[in-house]
């Protein structure tokens, strides 16, 4: 029976590695950061396997090669201002909290938050900011962010979170098209103009709020 600390190694060479995953900050950051202190005590002995797990609230922390996508895909660098929207058990925003100097995270079930925090004190990771309420409108009052990542689908980029985003940041978030979700990148390369390109099919639980779905 291998350890959580080689299981944890082993996740990163044969589900990121093998899958493409090059970023170095990335995957230091997902070999760091333990998956199991992020999912319910009675699931701890899978929080390694390849695949998303639910954590209350019907609600799930995603898949690690879609952690680890997601923020290789929004290009997360050392001094960085990071938003997330849909912060779950906090494990995203954990990790990212281990590549940029600053996290915001926002998820709209107050418990998921109370207890993402226990996890982020315990873990010494001082970096984050967690905050309950409805994420899809953004943090206005914290922009601009060099990268923006949302862990919940819409049918459409919320304009909001188009207009926080630094030039030269990326938007990375699921948006429902023709009957699938299709997880997307954006690029900021103007005031008023943004790049975009597919990273292929996904599966997430749908944004409420304001802005969605």
């Amino acid at each position: 029976m291998l350890s959580l600390a080689q299981q944890r190694a082993a996740m990163v060479e044969r589900q990121l590695q093998a899958r493409g995953i090059v970023d170095e900050h990335v995957l230091a950051a997902m070999g760091e950061v333990p998956r199991e202190v992020f999912v319910p005590e009675r699931l701890r002995e899978f929080a390694y396997e390849d695949g998303p797990l639910p954590i209350g609230e019907e609600q799930t922390i995603s898949q690690p090669y879609i952690v680890a996508l997601m923020i290789e895909a929004a290009g997360v660098a050392p001094g960085d201002r990071v938003l997330e929207v849909g912060a779950g058990s906090g494990y995203a925003a954990a990790v990212i909290s281990r590549i940029a100097s600053e996290v915001f995270a926002v998820e709209r079930h107050p418990t998921l938050v109370e207890s993402a925090r226990k996890r982020l004190f315990d873990l010494g990771y001082q970096n984050v900011t967690l905050i309950a309420g409805d994420g899809s409108g953004g943090l206005p009052d914290q922009a601009l962010f060099d990268a923006i990542l949302v862990a919940a689908c819409g049918f459409a980029v919320p304009d909001p979170l188009k207009q926080q985003l630094a030039i030269g940041g990326r938007l990375v978030l699921p948006v429902a098209r023709a009957g699938q979700q299709s997880l997307l990148c954006l690029r900021r390369i103007g005031e008023a103009e943004w790049s975009e390109h597919d990273l292929g099919h996904v599966r997430f639980v749908p944004l409420i709020g304001g802005h969605g779905p």
